[in-house]
């Protein structure tokens, strides 16, 4: 756990960079959505929810960042981002199998470890 915890901000860096990437949702809607989940409708209400789903993760990206920078917000930044990433793995998994083969499936198992690090970094430092 000291290895986590000496290397925190290191983490936060990359997660926050991988996180800040959903920014691409924002300008390209039809094509993340294509990537992520297989299915792109011809929708202006489509393209107006998934560029606000890319914004929100990608400022969950942001926070990342600010956090390997400023250890005293780590705590709740992990958790609310956590807590975010929580809810899409589990909302993918309940949708059934069909989105884990498109690009949804890798970023539940990257979410899935980056919540693993939060979670054991958040304990290390509880104790």
């Amino acid at each position: 756990m000291t290895l986590l915890v000496d290397n925190m901000q290191w983490v936060l860096l990359v997660c926050g960079l991988l996180t800040l990437s959903m920014a691409q949702a924002i300008f390209a809607p039809r094509a993340t959505m294509r990537a992520y989940f297989g299915e792109a409708p011809e929708s202006r209400a489509v393209d107006l929810l998934m560029r606000n789903w890319g914004m929100l993760v990608a400022a969950g990206g942001a926070l990342l960042i600010y956090a390997a920078f400023t250890p005293e917000a780590r705590p709740v930044s992990l958790i609310f981002v956590g807590a975010g990433k929580l809810m899409f793995i589990a909302l993918v998994l309940a949708a059934g199998g069909g989105f884990l083969k498109k690009q949804a499936g890798l970023a539940i198992v990257i979410d899935g470890i980056m919540v693993a690090l939060f979670a054991a970094y958040l304990l290390a430092k509880s104790t």
